[in-house]
């Protein structure tokens, strides 16, 4: 197949850029790409009750709905690593996550592929460009925009914390919001699942790099299909999986959702996390102790679920890893670690997790 070769532009980078972000004025290397393409995977398809007739076409008898599938959108480079990297995202987000950032720098998207790796990216059922439900919703125009904004770890709102990884500029947080989209049906974690599932049975092997809520299904995609080879999470929240007789108490926070509490499955489910290595990361500005600082407390209280649930991975056998990303020397990461002013550090520690773990192949 001919290659496509993408000449990207870089446009002019705020001055608040970290360093090593920063890319000369003028054009910059080729990205080359091997193949490209989307399609739909997963879903269900629902027929209405009756006979259909063209002369009434307007009515749904005997029609049919396709929906509750995925959305993919993937790229793959000459001389591709091995495993591709699947990217699913959280709450209401879209591909967007990884694509580029609020400020118009790469995202991972791009920074992967010039790695080497294979990218596909998925709006998952009922968001995004995969809109089309079989559940009924109603979506509703909620003025919520500065709970995002303090949820997520940018600062309190109006105030931005002093170190945040989060251009500071009008145009970028205007972005940050547009990027926002909402569910078109109830969130549904098997049916994600199952669409997720179904994409590496298309695919073959690959990694599994989920955000925030997705990270819940990436736990329930690895159980339930073995060509997941490795998870990489970006600050899960919910969804953690424990075995049965070994759930921790709920984590008590003044965070808005409050307590948080994790779900018990089968040993024998649980033990498939066991067999492939994962690694979590979280930013910054979490509180060390419980406080009545909502946001920073909500993290605090996800942040030791996680804690509590690698070490059962480990306990069983597995190989689980959770990365505070300030006690490493990496200091003011919001929630959307992968598209911070920092993200080519940020993948680069992933790029040496793969290579550590001998996922570069």
């Amino acid at each position: 197949m001919k290659q496509i070769t993408l000449l990207l532009i870089t446009i002019a980078m705020a001055t608040s850029v970290n360093a090593q972000n920063k890319k000369p004025k003028g054009k910059q290397s080729l990205l080359v790409i091997e193949t490209q393409g989307s399609f739909a995977v997963g879903g269900t398809t629902v027929t209405a009750p009756g006979n259909f007739d063209v002369a009434n076409a307007l009515k749904p008898d005997g029609q049919t709905l396709h929906g509750d599938h995925a959305y993919v959108f993937y790229q793959v480079p000459p001389k591709a690593h091995k495993y591709p990297l699947v990217f699913l995202h959280g709450a209401g987000q879209s591909k967007k996550t990884w694509e580029t950032t609020p400020d118009g720098r790469e995202g991972f998207q791009n920074i992967f592929l010039r790695k080497g790796y294979g990218v596909y990216l998925l709006d998952q059922p009922r968001r995004g460009e995969a809109g089309k439900s079989t559940a009924d919703a109603t979506v509703k125009a909620t003025a919520d925009e500065q709970f995002w904004f303090t949820q997520f770890r940018i600062g309190n709102y109006p105030d931005y914390f002093p170190n945040v990884q989060f251009p500071k500029d009008k145009a970028s947080l205007e972005q940050f919001y547009r990027q926002m989209t909402p569910n078109v049906g109830a969130f549904d974690a098997n049916v994600v699942t199952d669409a997720v599932s179904q994409l590496f049975d298309k695919i073959g092997d690959g990694i599994l790099i989920t955000h925030s809520q997705g990270c819940g299904v990436g736990w329930l995609t690895a159980i339930k299909n073995d060509k997941v080879k490795a998870v990489v999470a970006y600050e899960p929240y919910s969804g953690f999986v424990f075995p049965q007789g070994e759930l921790p108490q709920p984590i008590k926070s003044t965070g808005l959702f409050g307590a948080l509490s994790g779900v018990e499955i089968p040993l024998a489910d649980f033990e498939k996390l066991t067999k492939k290595p994962i690694v979590i990361y979280y930013g910054d500005n979490i509180a060390k102790e419980p406080t009545k600082v909502w946001n920073q407390d909500h993290w605090r209280s996800g942040l030791e679920m996680a804690r509590l649930w690698a070490a059962a991975i480990n306990k069983h056998g597995g190989d689980a890893k959770v990365v505070h990303l300030p006690e490493i020397g990496i200091k003011g990461n919001t929630h959307f670690i992968m598209s911070d002013l920092n993200n080519v550090q940020v993948a680069d520690l992933m790029a040496d997790w793969l290579k550590e773990k001998g996922l570069d192949k």
